[in-house]
């Protein structure tokens, strides 16, 4: 009885947890483990709504259940989910429900959904923007390169002109969002420019958009105040989640178990036994220890070359500011210190990038940052931080943004080239085997 309260009082704290326009009944995920047809739908609708906040798409309730379905299935092949007994399920979701809860429940695991879903749906009182200088990577897909989606995919063949034609509309559609963005951030400023010192906090100094909204429409914090009551609510609700989740991942367990003893997991049981153990067995190969003496001997060689490449950089660096000191005696001229700022700025960008590739990994700045307005005094500079702390060391400032996009930037732009210059050859190649063919560029 106590287990039983204990897992009935976890899925109560998980359901309380998610938004409340896609809150199931606890009792869906009971009737989920037994599989009964009767949550399929329920189910369905859950991962459609949920998904669909985390893409950024639109949810609607009159939204066909095929449709619905489609949707869900091509999210979860997205993000790697790879148990093709879910991709077989019917498209009127008729059945299928024990299937879906352990797609849910790998969504909660794999993807942290509730962090995500909250981060998504918190109640903003100040203004705010994103910042992410991470490098880019992959998803962490292990997928052959035979592979291809289970409800298929793009054809062996596309037109060429038709992806011309997609590259020239998404163009369009990025510059659109670009001027707008830039209108936003003028209205942004003016705002909080009229408005400074209307603020009681004076770290602050000026109000946000929606604080100004409240004071320009007073009827308008009854709405702001109760979706802050039921923001807290459903955090209050996520804590007890954290502290009943073991809870529910043993009821899981026995989920799981079920499933074997049924035999609808066998296959893909021992598969996945296989790979666990894999990495234990290859631990232990003999080409394991030369390899990391192969890895030790390059880190070496790499240490070597860095401190060269230091002591090649300050020496060209002091023989090209003694020619630059005598140039400038030579020229006195007001367009030559135009054209050394401009010349010092992209080598401090191209030095920089190199350090940074060079040095270890720090920690890259990400997520949402509240943006404030400081006067151009020495005493406060301009920045944004995380929070309204009297504190400035938890601020970001704008200018150490830019600088390492800009970095980022010319990073991306040097990568570009050298894809294109790739591609050329490639293409040169392939046209010197095609005989009485002349190629035009577009």
């Amino acid at each position: 009885r106590e287990r039983g309260r204990a897992v009935s009082a976890a899925a109560g704290a998980l359901c309380r947890a998610l938004p409340a326009h896609a809150r199931p009944a606890p009792d869906t995920l009971r009737r989920a483990r037994f599989d009964r047809p009767q949550a399929s739908l329920d189910f369905w609708g859950l991962l459609y709504a949920l998904l669909k906040q985390i893409h950024g798409g639109r949810w609607t309730e009159s939204d066909a259940i095929d449709n619905q379905i489609r949707f869900v299935k091509s999210a979860l092949w997205y993000h790697g989910y790879d148990r093709l007994e879910l991709y077989q399920l019917p498209a009127d979701g008729s059945a299928g429900s024990r299937e879906l809860l352990l797609a849910f429940s790998w969504l909660l695991h794999r993807l942290g959904l509730l962090e995500r879903l909250l981060a998504r749906n918190r109640v903003k009182t100040g203004d705010e923007t994103s910042v992410c200088t991470c490098d880019d990577d992959l998803p962490d897909i292990q997928m052959g390169a035979t592979e291809t989606a289970p409800e298929g995919g793009l054809e062996d063949r596309v037109d060429v002109r038709y992806l011309q034609w997609l590259n020239g509309r998404l163009r369009f559609q990025w510059r659109s969002l670009h001027a707008q963005h830039q209108e936003q951030c003028k209205l942004l400023h003016k705002i909080h420019l009229f408005t400074s010192g209307s603020h009681v906090d004076q770290v602050l100094g000026h109000l946000s958009v929606t604080e100004t909204d409240i004071v320009r429409h007073p009827e308008k914090y009854k709405q702001l105040l109760q979706l802050l009551e039921s923001e807290t609510m459903q955090l209050e609700a996520f804590l007890e989640w954290k502290q009943l989740e073991p809870v529910y991942w043993q009821w899981m367990e026995t989920v799981l178990d079920n499933m074997a003893e049924e035999g609808k997991m066998c296959k893909s049981k021992d598969t996945h036994v296989e790979k666990r153990r894999v990495p234990k067995l290859t631990s232990c190969c003999p080409w394991a220890d030369n390899l990391t003496g192969q890895i030790d001997r390059l880190s070496r060689d790499l240490m070597t070359l860095q401190d060269q490449l230091h002591k090649l950089v300050a020496h060209r660096k002091a023989a090209w500011c003694e020619k630059v000191k005598a140039r400038e005696k030579e020229l006195q001229k007001e367009e030559f210190s135009a054209t050394a700022r401009k010349i010092q700025e992209s080598v401090e960008l191209k030095l920089l990038d190199l350090t940074r590739l060079c040095a270890p990994k720090k920690n890259k700045m990400h997520g949402l940052c509240r943006l404030v307005l400081r006067s151009k005094h020495p005493a406060s500079k301009t920045g944004f931080g995380q929070c309204a702390s009297k504190e400035p060391v938890s601020a970001v400032g704008a200018t150490e943004v830019i600088r390492e996009l800009r970095m980022r930037e010319a990073s991306l732009q040097r990568e570009l080239e050298q894809l294109r210059e790739e591609c050329r050859h490639r293409l040169d190649a392939i046209a010197q085997g095609l005989d009485g063919v002349i190629c035009i560029s577009p």
